[in-house]
Parts: C-alpha cells; sequence; structure tokens
C-alpha cells in the first residue's frame, strides 16, 4: 500500500544526516578531547589484547612465544594512542621499537598496524616534511621481518605494507588540505562580515555627518534671518506698524520652510525632494535683504553647467557665508556675492566690510562644513579676512567640461 507523504515529514538524505553526525563528533572532541582520546585507547587497546589471547598465532611465523611477550607487547603497541595527537613522532618512534621486536621474534602481531592511526595524525597535524623521518622508522622492521621469516619474495612483505603507510599519509594530507580550505573559507567570511560592519558604521556616519552639515545649514542661516527680521520689526513697531506686520510675515514664512525642510532632511526625504540650485540664489539674496544685510550681486562670464549637487554646494556655500555677516560682521555692514565663470572653473566670492571679529568663523563648523561640500567635487574653498577689514570666503569648482 502507497501513502502519500505529508508535507514536512520528507526523510532527511543520509549524507546530511551524517554530516550532521559527523559535526557532533567534532564539536564533542572539540570540548573533549581527552574523553575522545581515552574512548579510542580503550577500544584499541581491547581489541589489542582479545588477539593476545590467541588469535595471533593465526599470522604469527613463531606461535611458540610466551603470552606475557605478546601482551605486553600489545599494550605497548596500544597505549601509546593516548598521545597519538600531541607528540605523535614520539609515539611512533615507541611503537616502531615494539614493532622490531614484534617481527624479530615473529609474533607479527596485527596490533602493529595501529601505526596507521598515527602516520595520519603526522601528516594532518605536522609540517608534512615530517613524513620522510617516518620512513626510518617504519621501514626497519618490515625489512627484519622479511629476512628472517621469508615467505616467498621479501617484497611481498614490504611493500604492500609501505604502500599503506603512503595511502594513509595522503588521506591525512587531503583532510588536512580539506580543514585548511575551508579555515579559510570561514576566515574570509568573518573578515568579510566584519568589513560590512565597518561599510555599515562608515555609511552611518557619513549620513549622521550629513545629516548634521544639512541641519547646521538650514537652522544657522534661517535663525540668523529670522533674527534680523526680529530686530527689524522691533525697530519699525513704533514708527510704521505695517513694516512690522511685514516683518512677522516674513518670520512665518521663513519658519514655516526652515521645519519643512527640517522635517524632509530627518525622514530621508532630502535626496528624493528637489535641492536648492543656482537658480534658487535670488529667493536666498532677498531673505538676507529683508534681515537687514545689504546684498550685491554679480555675474561675470558665460554660464557654464554644472552638476545639481555641485550646485547645491555653491548655494550652501553663499548661504553660510552670509549667515555668518548676519551673525558676525555688525549692524552697518555690507556684503557682496560674485559668480565668476572661466574656462575651466567657476568662482565664488562673497565679501562682506564688517568688522575683523566676523573672522571666528574660520574655526567652527560652518568654514568645516564648506570646505567638505567643495571636496566632493574636487574643489577648494578658502577663508579669512581682508586687509582693509571685513571677510572674504571664496570657493572654486571645476566646470563639467574641464574634467578629465
Amino acid at each position: 500500500m502507497i501513502t502519500e507523504k505529508q508535507p514536512g515529514t520528507e526523510e532527511e538524505p543520509l549524507s546530511r544526516y551524517i554530516q550532521r553526525l559527523t559535526q557532533r563528533v567534532r564539536a564533542f572532541d572539540a570540548r573533549r578531547p581527552w574523553a575522545w582520546d581515552g574512548l579510542l585507547t580503550a577500544f584499541w587497546t581491547s581489541a589489542a589484547l582479545i588477539d593476545a589471547t590467541g588469535g595471533w598465532r593465526n599470522i604469527a611465523r613463531d606461535p611458540s612465544l610466551p603470552v606475557p611477550l605478546v601482551v605486553a607487547m600489545s599494550l605497548a603497541f596500544s597505549l601509546p594512542l593516548l598521545w597519538r595527537r600531541r607528540r605523535p613522532m614520539a609515539v611512533l618512534a615507541v611503537m616502531a621499537g615494539v614493532s622490531l621486536v614484534s617481527h624479530w621474534t615473529g609474533a607479527f602481531l596485527q596490533a602493529g598496524l595501529l601505526q596507521l592511526l598515527v602516520v595520519f595524525h603526522i601528516a594532518l597535524r605536522l609540517p608534512l616534511r615530517t613524513l620522510l623521518w617516518t620512513l626510518p622508522l617504519l621501514a626497519p622492521p618490515l625489512v627484519v621481518g622479511a629476512i628472517r621469516y621469508p615467505k616467498g619474495s621479501w617484497d611481498q612483505d614490504v611493500v604492500p605494507t609501505l604502500w599503506a603507510y603512503a595511502m594513509v599519509a595522503l588521506v591525512g594530507i587531503a583532510v588536512r588540505s580539506r580543514k585548511d580550505y575551508t579555515a579559510a573559507l570561514v576566515d574570509r567570511a568573518e573578515r568579510l562580515e566584519v568589513e560590512r560592519d565597518q561599510q555599515a558604521q562608515l555609511a552611518a556616519a557619513a549620513e549622521r555627518t550629513r545629516i548634521a552639515r544639512e541641519m547646521h545649514d538650514i537652522i544657522g542661516h534661517n535663525l540668523s534671518v529670522i533674527t534680523g527680521l526680529a530686530d527689524g520689526g522691533k525697530y519699525a513697531a513704533a514708527k510704521s506698524p505695517e513694516r512690522a506686520a511685514e516683518a512677522l510675515d516674513a518670520i512665518g514664512t521663513t519658519s514655516r520652510q526652515a521645519l519643512a525642510e527640517l522635517r524632509r532632511l530627518l525622514r530621508g526625504e532630502a535626496v528624493r525632494d528637489p535641492q536648492p540650485t543656482l537658480a534658487d540664489l535670488d529667493t536666498l539674496i532677498t531673505g538676507v535683504r529683508k534681515a537687514g544685510l545689504p546684498v550685491r550681486t554679480e555675474t561675470r562670464g558665460d554660464a557654464q553647467p554644472l552638476a545639481t549637487g555641485a550646485q547645491l554646494t555653491v548655494y550652501r556655500v553663499i548661504q553660510e557665508a552670509l549667515t555668518n555677516t548676519l551673525k558676525h560682521a555688525g549692524p552697518d555692514a555690507e556684503a557682496a556675492v560674485l559668480l565668476s565663470y572661466g574656462q575651466e572653473e567657476l568662482t565664488v566670492g562673497v565679501t562682506d566690510t564688517g568688522a575683523s571679529e566676523s573672522g571666528i568663523v574660520g574655526t567652527g563648523q560652518g568654514v568645516t562644513g564648506m570646505r567638505e561640500r567643495a571636496a566632493l567635487y574636487d574643489g577648494t574653498l578658502e577663508a579669512g579676512p581682508l586687509p582693509y577689514g571685513g571677510w572674504r570666503v571664496r570657493l572654486r569648482l571645476p566646470l563639467e567640461g574641464s574634467r578629465s
């Protein structure tokens, strides 16, 4: 009778089951190596002692050997397995000596095949050149046994056994290569994970820096404009209520614009929404003029194409420079904005006639942010006092057609 398998009841593939079982055994071995070594040693010691009770005579060349000698050699073959992983060459040397006695006396104990386990661990754990030193330990007992107790051609007792040792060594090398390859993959995966985390941290830091720079520009400029409008409205309230009302309206408009920009920025919409460009400079300068700062503008040369991000950089630099003038240059200051298009670059100059104290912006976050913006588009920015008083900010940006 054929029954339909229910979902989720499929039998696990044998290969996956064996792989999972092997992983559990390896995990147990890694946690308790002495327990595993003791278990394996106890198993092979029991097998060797069972063979010493009489089974050894089936292949012995001299079955008349005393049993205590056979038992002693069986224990000498099996007990050193407890240290096969920590001292494999020393264990093999002990076994090779016992093997020489076994072949010399004609016992030819099968426990001597336990040397194969030690050869495997030598190939697995020690430098490969160490395998060359195993040949002087393994070959003499075989040669002695073939000479003292010949049975057919001498190479029938020597060559097959040496081939067995060679095959076990190759298996050890293969397992070692596989482990090294797996370890390399694990190390690479861990390094990629670390690099991924680092990239995420760098991206987060860059985003925080971008947000901080945008907030500095938005809040700093709009608050300076609001402060100028409020001061102007205060003086105009007594003599011209209409002018005071206009100042209050401008304050409300500027505040709402600032709040809208901050909301878009904090929601991550600033990248999707249109950013200020050179076409918005007139609106910017009009707002600064309403705040009480006279600003002259001039454009020289023919306008050249400029990337949107570069236009935003020009806009923010002019905004930051005029904001600093509003905050630091004093009530009688005037400002001038000059855009000069050359063959290969655009030069933007913002100067004011304020007091020299306005130079404190040179050590603030604003100038640092302007330099970072300029560097993003291979530009440079200079800021410093003028010889005759006042302050100047100069931005140089390469034009699109001049980039190689």
